[in-house]
């Protein structure tokens, strides 16, 4: 009799579930693997399983769960805590139970109420998307190159914390460790205050009595800066519920930051507005070039991530009896000083304008005193 295959259960077949499994099923886990995938909508099912994006569809739920080594709820969020509910008598002791959602701290919040003790909970955000969703949209490569954030719990076994990362590494994204609330506040400025300013731009200007000889003069420039703006307004409400106090912190600076600007423009100060600019285009052309890393693991030599992720699989089973991770604490620690560490990196020289090299002088009497600071406390 041959042995039973190693079961990956992906509920939600949406953009980031679908984009999941394709790129699961890209990184040849072997046949002894079985991707399986669950929708609300059977229609959805149907075309993941078309696209390769999983190999076979269960539509009842509690079952996609059972005997799983890895569960993926990729829903939207306010979907998670009754997915949680449904699947929980039907998990397998030593299950990896991870997801996808935008926030973190709620959702580690339902994972302790909901699910057995008998399984692990480890928060997962890949950081990647598109402002088109649905299975249509899936794409194997869209967590090329970006990070892909790892919440923990605190009772979270070593070797299914490392399945989490593997499978991220396995996906080609970048593993981050983020504690929950940290990852809230943070998501909150880089991923939900630009999807909020997309929206609020587009819905000023269509609101305005001149939208039509507006939108007949638009060009790239409007459409790049309200792409987001076309986004899933499920996954935007489930931001909302469950992120309010970070994205009012947020909300505020950015109010804060405009008004900046329209004392400027009002006082006339040419001058300190070019310099603004100036100091933005040279500090995002830095990030693009040299964006600052947090790593989960470090710089060690290549190894087989496919062979590694298949035999932390297949010996997850017993991943409840292993020694808990005590010590999560320094390591996120370690991680935030490496943060520190590649930001006071030498800038490379800007660009030849006297004002730009001004820019640049004060950047980097920046940087070192960051650096300074930095030795200081390491050294305590």
């Amino acid at each position: 009799m041959p042995d039973p295959k190693t079961k990956i259960t992906i509920i939600g077949l949406g953009l980031i579930g679908g984009s999941l499994g394709m790129a699961l099923k890209a990184a040849n886990l072997g046949d002894n693997v079985e991707i399986v995938g669950h929708d609300a909508e059977a229609g959805s099912e149907n075309t993941a399983r078309k696209r390769g994006a999983i190999d076979r569809a269960e539509h009842n739920l509690p079952r996609a769960a059972e005997g799983a080594a890895i569960v993926i709820v990729a829903t939207p969020i306010t979907s998670v805590a009754d997915i949680f509910k449904q699947i929980a008598p039907r998990l397998t002791p030593g299950t990896v139970v991870t997801d996808t959602a935008s926030t973190k701290a709620q959702v580690m919040q339902w994972a302790r109420t909901e699910l057995p003790e008998s399984v692990t909970f480890i928060g997962g955000h890949p950081m990647g998307g598109k402002e088109t969703s649905g299975i249509d949209a899936s794409d194997p490569a869209l967590f090329q190159g970006r990070a892909y954030c790892v919440c923990p719990s605190l009772t979270a076994t070593p070797t299914a914390i490392k399945q989490v990362t593997t499978l991220a590494e396995i996906i080609g994204a970048v593993p981050l460790f983020m504690d929950p609330a940290e990852h809230d506040q943070y998501a909150a400025a880089i991923s939900h205050l630009p999807l909020v300013v997309s929206t609020a731009l587009f819905s000023l200007i269509r609101s305005s009595p001149s939208w039509e000889d507006l939108g007949a003069m638009a060009s790239s420039g409007f459409r790049d800066v309200t792409r987001l703006a076309s986004g899933d307004p499920d996954m935007t409400m489930g931001i909302w519920m469950t992120n309010r106090e970070a994205m009012i912190h947020w909300l505020e600076r950015m109010i804060s930051e405009l008004d900046k600007y329209r004392q400027m423009l009002n006082d006339a100060q040419d001058e300190a507005l070019l310099r603004m600019f100036t100091e933005a285009r040279f500090q995002r052309e830095q990030f693009l070039s040299e964006p600052p890393a947090r790593r989960l693991v470090d710089d060690a030599p290549k190894v087989d991530r496919q062979r590694m992720f298949m035999d932390m699989l297949i010996g997850g089973k017993l991943a409840e009896n292993l020694e808990r991770m005590k010590h999560l604490p320094k390591v996120i620690d370690q991680q935030a000083k490496g943060v520190v560490s590649a930001r006071s990196e030498k800038r490379r020289k800007s660009f030849a304008e006297k004002i730009e090299e001004g820019v640049r002088r004060d950047l980097e009497k920046l940087a070192d005193a960051q650096a300074q600071d930095t030795d200081k406390q390491e050294s305590q």
